[in-house]
């Protein structure tokens, strides 16, 4: 291997090493996919020289962060608030001086809990909590958070910081899984939650984790706007040269619903039917008040039509199908909003920009929605070149539901 050859392996290998200290499978919070991180690697590592990078549905800042790892340009929307602030935390850089001013407040926290200094925080308004923490674990967590509320500055890195370690602890002391795609909780046999001085320690050492990945600084740039990615033009100025997001899958998956316990927490989810509109405003969330929003929502006449995608439609609104009728309206109003997305993102790409589109198939009812071919059919109608899918991963054991990358470039 030339010295040229090895140089750029090492910057790759230190590139990743620091990256996954913020956002691997061992990152900051566990949001995201472990695949999920090796792909974008893997797609943003191609590009050595300097770009403008563009995820429109940021998730837990996977594109971006990569990007600025990679010396490049990252910009990420997201129109969850918790997300554009978890991203944005993820992507400051930090003096060692804040390091050590959050690690000085984190000891802070610890003495104020044990003396008794701070009055618990109100229980969040979660809706059966009683599944999520046993009733130590939740008057740990609530004396926890009203140590970092009053030991931190508003706003400050350090309360950031803080922030982050506590909602690796608060998910750390559930009695939720995440083994498999969604969330379901543990029964009365697995449950294993540590008492007193246990839960404390977890903490330093969640927050020791933190501090550690937060001292790994980016090289390059990064940025997390909140906004719909419906109107991209309206709340990022391009143009940009690579695109590569996840967006939320044609799946009926509630990204609000797993993302809850945090959210409550910090502030940014004060009710089930604050939750619901939140859900409602995202692309694909049928979640609460969503669900009946969606009974009463029609497709507009000008809507995006394709054979592939109108045979779906008319099997899975069988009336054989229980709730078939409301499945296939959130399915047809899914790809309407994505089709929206795309063609808001027209007037951003840069002349032979490139396009990674992670996504997987579905099915309804035994009906397999091939998502993969109708964005490629999007891709193809709005003047797309070069359109790809290529398949990654089985998704679980159905051996139907594969992950793909949809890929394209724009002309020019």
């Amino acid at each position: 291997m030339s010295a040229l050859a090895t140089e750029g392996l090492r910057q790759r290998q230190d590139y990743t090493h620091r990256f996954n200290a913020r956002a691997g499978r061992h990152g900051w919070l566990r949001l995201t996919p472990a695949y999920s991180v090796k792909i974008v690697e893997e797609i943003i590592a191609q590009h050595t020289r300097p770009r403008r990078i563009l995820d429109p549905f940021s998730g837990t800042a996977t594109t971006a962060l990569s990007a600025a790892y990679h010396g490049h340009e990252g910009i990420s929307t997201d129109i969850n608030p918790f997300l554009v602030w978890l991203g944005s935390v993820k992507l400051a850089r930090y003096s060692s001086a804040a390091l050590a001013s959050a690690k000085a407040a984190g000891t802070r926290v610890m003495d104020a809990m044990s003396s008794d200094a701070v009055e618990p925080v109100e229980t969040p308004h979660i809706h059966n909590i009683e599944r999520w923490w046993s009733t130590s674990a939740l008057a740990f967590l609530r004396k926890l958070k009203a140590g970092i509320d009053s030991e931190s500055e508003q706003l400050s890195p350090e309360r950031d910081l803080l922030l982050v370690a506590f909602c690796r602890t608060l998910i750390g002391l559930s009695n939720a899984s995440f083994s498999h795609q969604s969330m379901s909780f543990k029964n009365a046999n697995q449950l294993c939650i540590p008492f007193g001085g246990d839960m404390e320690q977890r903490f330093r050492d969640d927050l020791h984790f933190v501090l550690e990945g937060a001292n790994n600084n980016p090289k390059g740039s990064g940025e997390i706007v909140f906004g719909d990615a419906r109107n991209l033009a309206q709340i990022v100025d391009g143009p940009f040269d690579l695109i590569v997001t996840s967006p939320p899958y044609a799946n009926r998956m509630s990204y609000i619903r797993e993302l809850r316990p945090y959210m409550y927490w910090l502030g940014f989810l004060s009710s089930g039917r604050h939750a619901g509109e939140l859900d409602w405003s995202a692309i694909g969330g049928t979640w609460g008040v969503a669900t009946s929003r969606l009974i009463g929502w029609e497709t507009p006449k000008d809507s995006f039509a394709h054979p592939l995608l109108t045979d779906s439609l008319r099997k899975i609104a069988h009336d054989d199908n229980r709730n078939g009728a409301l499945l296939a309206k959130y399915v047809a109003k899914y790809f309407n909003d994505m089709r929206e997305h795309i063609v808001s993102l027209l007037s951003l790409v840069r002349k032979g920009s490139e396009l990674h589109y992670i996504v997987g198939n579905s099915s309804f009812y035994g009906v397999l929605l091939s998502v993969e071919k109708i964005y490629a059919a999007i891709f193809e109608d709005l003047g797309f070149e070069e359109v790809q899918c290529s398949a990654i991963r089985k998704r679980n054991s159905k051996k139907e539901l594969f992950e793909f990358d949809v890929s394209a470039r724009w002309p020019g």
